[in-house]
């Protein structure tokens, strides 16, 4: 097996122009857990096969080569990792590169609903099966190339919580927030930002009224708290396609959107995909 040393962090950041090279345009680099990295592989022959921690990862080509679309989760420790490259023509080979540290701030949120903090038994039998369709959902794969890892907005409003918070409900820790949440009314139409394909539906205990579409190649994302939907799973979208209405159904304090991205079955910021950023929520 061969291996390649660590790439240095000024190398990484140098893939930063990689976004303007290839066919598809490209999310912004940030190898921070949470983030995104751009990796050129050492790699000029027909798309190689790569994973990063078992899951498969987008690859794109690249000029005369290819560069991989790694979503890093939160949970990842700084340092060194590694990605396994299988070629064409059957050489497996290694490649390092480095994750920098991010610290993400706290909030501290009232749920009146005390079930949505301390969910009785029938919640918890009803929450366990949803995760395990959830996690299907997000952890979805196919050959398809993304039309774009650039994003529109998918409601206007302000940003009311960024992605990463650490979260405390009623004085309680529980996990990172793992999307973006955008204030709007209850009803505002929500597009979809890109092509891909509805993969499920459903009304789920925590999430409320949530789509999931499929981009292609690990790339899935996630609309919760929806007031109705207007898709079905199996049919495809365009970038601005209606997908349903900003609503506050499961654990919300009020009316808006959360807006999840997972790529490799990594939730990532996004932001990465975004031209621009919604402006904070004045409140």
């Amino acid at each position: 097996m061969k291996r390649f040393g660590l790439l240095p962090l000024l190398f990484i950041f140098m893939l930063l122009p990689l976004r303007q090279l290839c066919a598809v345009e490209m999310p912004a680099s940030a190898p921070v857990p949470g983030g995104i990295a751009l990796l050129r592989l050492p790699v000029s022959e027909a798309a190689p096969r790569v994973t990063f921690r078992d899951r498969p990862v987008m690859v794109l080509r690249d000029g005369d080569t290819w560069t991989a679309v790694v979503g890093l989760p939160l949970t990842l420790e700084p340092g060194t990792h590694q990605l396994k490259i299988s070629t064409a023509s059957g050489t497996t080979l290694t490649h390092d590169f480095a994750v920098t540290d991010k610290r993400y701030q706290t909030q501290h949120l009232t749920i009146k609903n005390k079930r949505m903090v301390n969910p009785e038994k029938r919640d918890l039998e009803r929450i366990s099966r949803e995760q395990q369709r959830i996690s299907r959902a997000l952890a979805t794969w196919n050959e398809t190339t993304p039309d774009t890892l650039r994003f529109l907005l998918p409601v206007e409003g302000p940003l009311s919580s960024p992605f990463g918070l650490r979260r405390f409900f009623n004085e309680q820790p529980r996990k990172p927030h793992s999307g973006l949440d955008l204030a709007a009314a209850e009803g505002t139409p929500v597009k979809a930002p890109a092509g891909g394909r509805i993969i499920d539906t459903g009304d789920f205990f925590f999430n409320g009224n949530t789509v999931f579409i499929d981009h292609g190649q690990g790339l899935v994302t996630m609309y919760c708290h929806l007031s109705r939907i207007d898709v079905a799973p199996g049919t495809s979208v365009v970038a601005g396609d209606v997908i349903g209405a900003v609503g506050k159904t499961g654990r919300v304090t009020g009316a808006h959107l959360h807006w999840g991205v997972s790529l490799n079955d990594a939730r990532v910021d996004p932001a990465l995909f975004l031209e621009r950023l919604p402006a904070p929520d004045a409140e």
